[in-house]
């Protein structure tokens, strides 16, 4: 039979149809893991709150008049979301993490600013103007700050192996204080409002979980060295456990005046050491510290065969387990971006609440989230309430990144579902910087979930700059 002219074309499309769709759906099953990133991306309000997620990250470099004169300029974010400047020209440069107070009816940011001891150290700043007041100064490099169940705020230093923390009492009624981080004192008339606390002994201080309790888990942001392992994990468990409601009138009465303190070591028996990060391990018990004992807490770990990690920085809650009674917490370990170790997130399970007051549970630790060249250097980390998610600031330094000179990232992960591994179902990046001088540090979000707040710290205009980023939930185009 004669094939007509008109049918030849038709026969030549569909075999390259066949030949397109055949290449499309080889890529699909030779490739599943990008399929499933673009899935990630398909999904993305669904999964993550949010409309099309940024896809790379961003090369510009916001100049010092650039950055005064559009703080919200200083990051992109996914589509959905929007960004308001909370304070800008006016806060100290390095500000890291943050709180809101009052708890109830916040009305300010408490922040660490991270600066040497001649500079302010924590400072509180009006939601309302972004003014900045200076709360206290006389500490190095503060870092970690938390507001306690008891009403109290806690702050210290990422300050080597000396680094301690306080608790501070009143934050509203306190101006210009000012530490002697030598001798823990501070100078009147604010001497009753702040105390060193000297029960958690003295580290690097960064992330930190307390429960509802007073147990209280912490690391010490350190890197190996000469095969000397690196940072480890503490936890705190207190002599007198807070079981009361409403605020405490005087630091006397704080959980953290008498305690004992353990490290984690993971491993069963002998059966621990290098290699062994992950999986069930055991608080091994330190000293007993107070006001007369306080101690460097690496010197007491080593002995006991303490579990190094990566320079361990932010931790953040379960919030959803810890409604149901359990206690975990996830936390990062920075890496190293030129030496092209991308770090991780950490996940700790430590029983029940009453387990982990009695310290009788089988702690456990999983790998979480695994760095790479483009989720780099996971320094802060957000628990979402409502979602259960988790969000990241990156700490990697921009011009060491494997494909060039790029920003620093936001990212949002969601936790893991049924599937058999420990990891997350996936991350997206919500967020990259326009500052190549700058990270986004203290992430954290209000009650709802609806607020993301996050410092963009040591940018280019000189200032602290808070940015509150909203959106979530809200369908972008």
């Amino acid at each position: 039979m004669r094939l007509s002219l008109r049918v030849v074309p038709l026969v030549i499309v569909v075999v390259a149809l066949v030949a397109v769709v055949g290449t499309a759906v080889g890529a699909y099953f030779n490739d599943w893991g990008l399929n499933r990133q673009n899935q990630l991306q398909v999904k993305s309000h669904t999964l993550f709150g949010v409309g099309q997620p940024i896809k790379s990250s961003s090369t510009a470099d916001l100049s010092e008049t650039e950055a005064l004169d559009n703080p919200a300029g200083l990051v992109t974010v996914a589509k959905g979301l929007k960004v308001n400047v909370v304070t800008a020209g006016k806060a100290a440069p390095n500000l890291d993490q943050m709180i809101l107070w009052p708890q109830d009816n916040p009305q300010y940011i408490i922040a660490c600013n991270e600066e040497g001891t001649t500079e302010p150290a924590l400072q509180r700043i009006s939601l309302a103007t972004g003014d900045a007041t200076t709360i206290a100064s006389g500490i190095g490099d503060c870092d970690p700050v938390r507001a306690t169940p008891w009403g109290t705020v806690l702050f210290g230093e990422e300050g080597g192996a000396a680094g301690a923390m306080y608790e501070l009492i009143d934050p509203l009624n306190v101006v210009g204080a000012s530490i002697d981080n030598v001798t823990g004192v501070t100078a009147a008339p604010y001497t009753n409002n702040i105390q060193r606390v000297n029960a958690l002994g003295f580290l690097s201080f960064e992330g930190l979980a307390i429960l509802p309790n007073g147990v209280t888990y912490y690391g010490d942001e350190l890197g190996p060295s000469n095969g000397t392992p690196g940072g480890a994990y503490y936890k705190f468990v207190p002599d007198t456990p807070w079981a009361g409601s409403g605020a405490i009138s005087s630091l006397s009465d704080s959980p953290f005046n008498s305690g004992k303190v353990y490290s984690l070591r993971v491993g069963q028996g002998s059966n621990s050491g290098q290699g062994d990060a992950y999986g069930v391990g055991t608080w091994s018990f330190l000293a007993p510290l107070n006001s007369t004992s306080s101690q460097q807490l690496r010197a007491l770990a080593t002995p006991n065969n303490r579990t190094g990690y990566y320079r361990p920085e932010d931790m953040s809650i379960d919030e959803g387990a810890l409604a149901a009674g359990d206690v975990r917490f996830c936390g990062n370990n920075t890496g190293r971006d030129a030496a092209r170790y991308g770090g991780e997130t950490i996940c700790f399970t430590d029983g029940t609440l009453a387990e982990a007051l009695a310290n009788t549970a089988t702690p456990q630790v999983q790998l979480f989230v695994q760095g790479s060249s483009d989720l780099n250097m996971p320094d802060n980390i957000a628990y979402q309430p409502g979602r259960g998610n988790w969000v990241l600031n990156e700490d990697g330094s921009t011009g060491d990144f494997i494909d060039g000179a790029k920003n620093n990232d936001i990212w949002d992960c969601l936790p893991d579902g049924q599937d058999v591994d420990t990891l997350t179902d996936g991350c997206v990046r919500i967020a990259t910087l326009n500052d190549l001088d700058a990270e986004s540090t203290g992430g954290f979000f209000d009650p709802s979930g609806k607020h993301y707040f996050v410092s963009i710290q040591h940018n280019s205009s000189g200032f602290g700059t808070i940015l509150d980023i909203t959106g979530w939930g809200s369908q972008g185009s």
